[in-house]
């Protein structure tokens, strides 16, 4: 037993940031000084906001048992790893700027499910039935997309960009698997075989709490080239004439984790004009400007900028964990389909049986009314008994048409296949009823298994730490703004000097630039220069540009964070209580799932030996009637007794077998009870069919007649 904040799900990023906590917490002192210097801020109000850590209380966690994490630890469905951006600089950039491809979805059975396709029937083993299922249902098949959506939105954060969320959750449409032919068996509150949806109520609205991680980790270039051509009429001697202008800007921008941003911009013209006024044409103007801003206090340290990497690798466990609980549930669901099937067959038998047997007896009735031994209402009687046992094997037979369906559509990816949909399903297993280790281990045993396999717990667990990690953030949120930033820049200017100006004061063929034997120190004159002597001139430091300063921003009621802090910490409550009632479900669920184990075998049981006993006082009834010491009537009872019972032994199998697949799911023991790898269900591909225990083959002999299923 310990707390949770010690568990495993630890992410190993958050450990390595801690060993700074000294540094940050200096560094949010001497910011707070700064801030209590510039802006006149009471010094208490410096302290608080100097504080770094987060409140103890919030991460004071209910003392329970840790559960296991999902294993192999990012499952992936594709061989691509979608956390990681296609291209890079040193590889094949070009690839950055395409769009990705993503593999068409397949829409064709299994070869597994062709396979068992002879001679228009398909003889299904519950272990056939769950490894169709892994290969080909819908319900799996969606699920296997969330865990690429959730390394996409850790791409996302690791760019410093806000979460979007997976989305992953336990898919349930496809149909049946829990309808039951009967109310009997199931614990004191009614069996269960485990929910669908996933941890629900614990996604809080202030996952996103706090400041914005620096923008731009993932670095941008942009530029701006402008080409101007412009003429103007002329109002004096200093004005009109023609120009034109040339720029080239660029600008680079990068963010870092520490909340530091760094900004270099690159300006550049070429301008000429036809003024005579103008001091050089052509011109080069060259500048650049490198700054660097850094947060202090909110925004300021690597954990807060990161905290959205630490939440989308949570998610990341949490879809791995939803994708293991999609496999328990619709394998479960496969399972309960299949009992059901299996009902509905015997049920067809059963219901042939009581047919020929009520057809026999009116047969025999007819031949003594014949004879004169017998009176004609017995046979209008035992003719109304064939009539009500033909309406019910009918029925009984279209029960079966259906669950057939059922179980087609959720093995199957492709029911358009006529061969496929004419083929009538046979079950091939029956569930024996001897007793599992389960039933008589100690319930304690059982809930510590069950919170140690839950992925309902592990997601809880896993949630409320993005939710710890929000509440930090929130905290992060009410402190003021207060940045330091830094600048280095520099300028340079270059070009050939306007020949009025240059030369058109001299006399003619005086001018060094059309005499070269003319005497320089004589006459004034400046040799043109290009763009690199400007360039030059901007990064020499003969024209600098440098400095610091400080930006601050202080809310002064800041009633926005105070809100945000207190939701997210109101939030955090319920989860803390959520989870806590979470072992207590399960811990009721798993005692009752024990329970209807226990009751359902005592059922079956019991309705076996009231199945022989009705047989048997059939048996009786008839030969009293053969030697005229009975009535029809009281052998048609018999038989609607008979009826009854096999009704009620068929459909306490069922709740046993359904219940018992309930008792693994419950305690979330499915998946190692029937060797199911999760590696193969996340690919789905299914290289060793399950094993399902607690099984025994079906007895040989007559098949029931089965109606052709529907193919429209």
């Amino acid at each position: 037993m310990h707390l949770f904040g010690t568990n495993v799900f630890e992410h190993q990023e958050v450990t390595a940031v801690k060993g700074r906590g000294q540094a940050g917490t200096k560094l949010r002192a001497i910011a707070a000084v700064v801030l209590t210097l510039a802006a006149g801020v009471p010094s208490g109000f410096a302290q608080q906001a100097a504080a770094a850590a987060p409140d103890k209380a919030a991460s004071e966690l209910p003392s329970a048992p840790t559960p296991v994490a999902t294993e192999p630890l990012n499952l992936r469905a594709s061989q691509r790893d979608f956390s990681k951006p296609a291209g890079s600089l040193l590889g094949n950039p070009i690839n950055m700027y395409r769009p990705t491809t993503v593999a068409k979805a397949s829409f064709v059975n299994s070869v597994r499910l062709s396979d068992l396709v002879k001679d228009g029937k398909i003889r299904l083993s519950l272990s056939d039935a769950i490894a169709l299922a892994l290969e080909n249902n819908y319900d799996i098949a969606i699920s296997r997309y969330y865990m690429d959506l959730a390394d996409l939105d850790l791409m996302r954060a690791k760019a410093g960009q806000f979460l979007q969320g997976s989305g992953a959750t336990v898919n349930s449409f496809t149909q049946g698997g829990y309808s039951s032919s009967t109310g009997a068996g199931g614990g004191p509150g009614a069996a269960t075989g485990g929910a669908a949806s996933g941890i629900g109520g614990l996604q809080t609205t202030a996952s996103g709490a706090g400041p914005a991680p620096q923008a731009f980790i993932d670095p941008t270039v942009t530029g701006a080239l402008k080409f101007d051509r412009a003429s103007q009429p002329s109002s004096s001697f200093f004005t009109g004439g023609t120009s034109t202008t040339n720029t080239y800007n660029f600008t680079y921008n990068q963010g870092f984790v520490t909340g530091t941003a760094f900004q270099f911009t690159l300006d550049n013209s070429k301008g000429t004009s036809t003024n005579p006024t103008t001091t050089y044409s052509p011109v080069y103007n060259a500048s650049f400007n490198a700054q660097v801003t850094q947060h202090l206090l909110q925004g300021a340290g690597i954990w807060i900028n990161k905290r959205f990497v630490y939440q989308a690798t949570n998610n990341r466990q949490i879809t791995d964990s939803t994708f293991r609980q999609q496999i328990l549930y619709t394998v479960n669901q496969v399972e309960n389909i299949y009992w059901g099937l299996v009902n509905a067959y015997e049920d067809v038998q059963a219901k042939e049986q009581a047919l020929e047997q009520s057809s026999k007896l009116s047969a025999d009735n007819r031949k003594q009314l014949e004879i004169g031994t017998l009176a004609p209402l017995d046979v209008v009687n035992s003719d109304s008994a064939v009539a009500s046992d033909k309406q019910a094997l009918i029925s009984s037979q279209n029960t079966l048409n259906y669950q057939q369906q059922i179980i087609k559509q959720a093995i199957a990816r492709n029911l358009n296949d006529p061969a496929l949909v004419a083929a009538a399903v046979i079950p091939t297993d029956r569930v024996s009823i001897a007793e599992i280790p389960e039933e008589k281990q100690p319930v304690d045993e059982l809930v510590q298994e069950a919170f140690r396999n839950s992925p309902v717990l592990e997601q809880a667990v896993l949630a409320l730490k993005n939710d710890q990690i929000s509440l930090r953030g929130a905290r992060n949120g009410l402190l003021p703004t207060v940045d330091v930033y830094g600048y280095l820049g520099g300028s340079g200017v270059s070009g050939s000097i306007s020949s009025n100006l240059n030369c058109g004061f001299y006399p003619a063929g005086k001018c060094p630039s059309s005499n070269p034997k003319a005497d320089p120190t004589k006459y004034a004159y400046v040799p043109p220069t290009g763009y690199g002597t400007a360039l030059g001139n901007a990064f020499d430091n003969s024209s600098p540009d440098k400095g610091f300063g400080f930006n601050i921003n202080i809310p002064l009621r800041n009633r926005t964070a105070q809100a945000e802090q207190a939701t997210a910490l109101i939030q955090y409550r319920q989860a803390e209580l959520r989870l806590e009632q979470l072992y207590t479900q399960i811990r009721m669920q798993v005692v009752n799932a024990q329970f209807a184990l226990t009751n359902d075998r005592a059922l079956v049981q019991a309705s076996i030996a009231a199945h022989d006993f009705a047989q048997q006082s059939l048996d009786a009834e008839v030969k009293k009637l053969r030697l005229g010491a009975s009535t029809t009537a009281n052998v048609l009872l018999q038989q609607k007794n008979l009826a009854t019972a096999e009704n009620n032994r068929l459909s306490a199998q069922a709740t046993y077998a359904k219940d018992r697949a309930g008792l693994y799911q419950t305690l979330a023991s499915t998946l190692k009870q029937y060797g199911i790898n999760l590696t193969d269900a996340a690919t789905g591909v299914v290289k060793a069919a399950p094993v399902v225990p607690g099984l025994t083959p079906a007895k040989e002999g007559a098949e029931p007649t089965l109606v052709a299923p529907s193919t429209n």
